[in-house]
C-alpha cells in the first residue's frame, strides 16, 4: 500500500531523488515538466518506489487472502474443484494487482463479483479499491464502493464468520471498506495538494516574471519619451541655426560663428544624450552615474537656448520656493516647456511664444505655453502629435493633468497643471 506522501515540495520541481515519487507525480513534479504533460493512455514507467510499493500490496494481498481463507473453517470442507478454483481466482486476483495503476477502475469493478465468489482474493479486492480511491475521483469510488458495501450482508449470510455474529461481522467488513477507502482519498488529497503547491509556484514565478517585463517595457518608454524630448530639442536648434546659414551666405562673421557654436553645441549635446540612452538600453537599467535630469531650475538656460536660436521666447516664472518643487514635477514641467518650445519652432517658426509657470506647495504648478498663429504658410511637418501624446502621459503618471488645443487667432496653447504636496 502507498505511503503517506508528506514531504510536499513547494517549489515548481521536485529537487531530491525522482525515485522517492510515485511516477504519477514523478511525471509531473520532474523540473522542467508542465502541468498536464502527462500521455493519456500510455503507461508510465514505474520508478523505484513504485516497485516497491506493488510488491508490497501484492504480498499483503496474498498475506490477507490466506488469512481469509484460513479464518473460515467450513471453506475447507469444500469439494476439491472447488477449492482449487477458490485458490486459482485468488492468485489471478493478486497477480492482477500488478496492473492496479493502469486500469484501477477496471480493475476494483472486476473485484466486487470476485470478491463474493473466492475468499483468497479478499486482500486484492482491498488493494484495488484501495488504489481506486487515490488515483480516480470519489464518483467512481462511491460507486464500487457502495456495491462492495451492498453484497456484504449476503456474503456474510452466505459464508458466516465463526468467531463473529451476522450483524457484528457486516458492520466489521464495513467499517474496514470505509477505512480503506478513507485512507485511500487521503493519500490522494495530500498528492493533489502537492500539484496545487506546484502550480501556484509556477504562477507565481510566470506573474514576477510579467511583472518585470512591465516595469522593463515601461522603463524603455520614459526612455522613448526621454529620447524624444532632449533630441527633438536639440535637433530643431540645429536645422534652426543651419536654415540661417544656408539661407543667409552674406551675414556678417560674428553671426556666422555664433550659429556655428551653437550647432556644434547642440550637435555634441545631442550625441552626449544619445550615449546616455544607448548606455541606458545595452544596461538593461537607468544608469545613476549619469548626467543630472534637468529640474525646474535649468528652465532659464533652455529659454536662453532658444533665444540664441533666434526665436522670441518671453519667460514668466512666479513659483513660491522653486528649491523646494519636487524632483519629478520640476523635471515634468521642464519638458513639456521643452517640447513646446520644439513644437514652436516646427510649426509656427518666427511667432513669439510665451512660457509662464506658476505655482506653490499645496497649490500646485501650473504651466502655460502659448504662440500665435504662424507667419505665412508652413508645411506640415510628418509625425506631429506624438510628442503631445507623450507629454499628457508624463503629466498623469505625476498625478496632474494637461491640456492643449487652439487660443487666439490660429494660436496654440499647452496648459498643464502638475501636483506639488503641500509641507508637512
Amino acid at each position: 500500500m502507498r505511503a503517506d506522501d508528506s514531504t510536499a515540495p513547494a517549489a515548481p520541481g521536485f529537487t531530491g531523488p525522482r525515485w522517492l515519487l510515485p511516477s504519477a507525480l514523478a511525471v509531473e513534479l520532474a523540473p522542467g515538466t508542465a502541468p498536464g504533460t502527462g500521455r493519456p493512455g500510455r503507461p508510465l514507467r514505474r520508478t523505484v518506489r513504485d516497485w516497491i510499493v506493488d510488491l508490497s500490496c501484492f504480498l499483503v494481498a496474498v498475506a490477507i487472502g490466506l488469512t481469509v481463507a484460513d479464518s473460515f473453517p467450513g471453506e475447507r470442507d469444500l469439494p476439491e474443484v472447488v477449492a482449487a478454483a477458490d485458490q486459482l481466482l485468488g492468485a489471478l486476483a493478486c497477480a492482477a494487482v500488478w496492473l492496479r495503476r493502469r486500469w484501477p477502475l477496471g480493475l476494483a469493478i472486476a473485484m466486487v463479483p470476485l470478491g463474493f465468489l473466492s475468499t483468497t482474493s479478499a486482500g486484492a479486492c482491498t488493494v484495488a479499491l484501495f488504489t481506486l480511491a487515490v488515483h480516480r475521483p470519489f464518483r467512481y469510488v462511491a460507486w464500487v464502493g457502495g456495491a462492495q458495501v451492498a453484497l456484504f450482508p449476503l456474503l456474510a449470510w452466505v459464508r458466516p464468520d465463526p468467531t463473529l455474529a451476522y450483524a457484528p461481522s457486516v458492520a466489521w467488513s464495513v467499517l474496514f471498506t470505509v477505512t480503506v477507502i478513507g485512507w485511500g482519498m487521503f493519500v490522494r488529497s495530500r498528492r493533489q495538494l502537492m500539484l496545487s503547491l506546484r502550480d501556484r509556484a509556477r504562477r507565481a514565478e510566470t506573474e514576477a516574471r510579467l511583472r518585470a517585463e512591465q516595469a522593463q517595457r515601461l522603463a524603455r518608454e520614459d526612455i522613448a519619451r526621454e529620447m524624444h524630448d532632449v533630441l527633438a530639442h536639440r535637433l530643431t536648434l540645429l536645422s534652426v541655426h543651419a536654415g540661417a546659414l544656408e539661407f543667409r551666405p552674406d551675414a556678417p562673421r560674428e553671426e556666422i560663428a555664433r550659429a556655428a557654436g551653437v550647432i556644434r553645441e547642440s550637435a555634441h549635446e545631442a550625441l552626449q544624450d544619445l550615449r546616455e540612452i544607448i548606455g541606458v538600453l545595452r544596461a538593461g537599467e537607468p544608469d545613476d552615474g549619469g548626467r543630472p535630469q534637468p529640474t525646474l531650475a535649468a528652465l532659464d538656460t533652455l529659454v536662453a537656448e532658444s533665444r540664441q536660436a533666434g526665436m522670441k521666447v518671453t519667460l514668466d516664472q512666479r513659483v513660491t520656493d522653486g528649491a523646494a518643487v519636487p524632483a519629478s514635477v520640476g523635471r515634468t514641467a521642464y519638458r513639456i516647456a521643452q517640447e513646446c518650445l520644439t513644437n514652436a519652432r516646427k510649426h509656427a517658426p518666427g511667432a513669439e511664444v510665451a512660457v509662464t509657470v506658476t505655482g506653490g506647495p499645496g497649490d500646485g504648478l501650473d504651466v502655460y505655453v502659448r504662440n500665435p498663429a504662424p507667419v505665412g504658410d508652413v508645411p506640415p511637418v510628418p509625425g506631429s502629435g506624438q510628442g503631445l501624446i507623450g507629454l499628457t502621459e508624463r503629466a498623469t503618471l505625476t498625478g496632474g493633468r494637461l491640456e492643449h488645443g487652439a487660443w487666439g487667432d490660429g494660436g496654440f496653447e499647452v496648459r498643464a497643471w502638475l501636483p506639488w504636496p503641500a509641507r508637512p
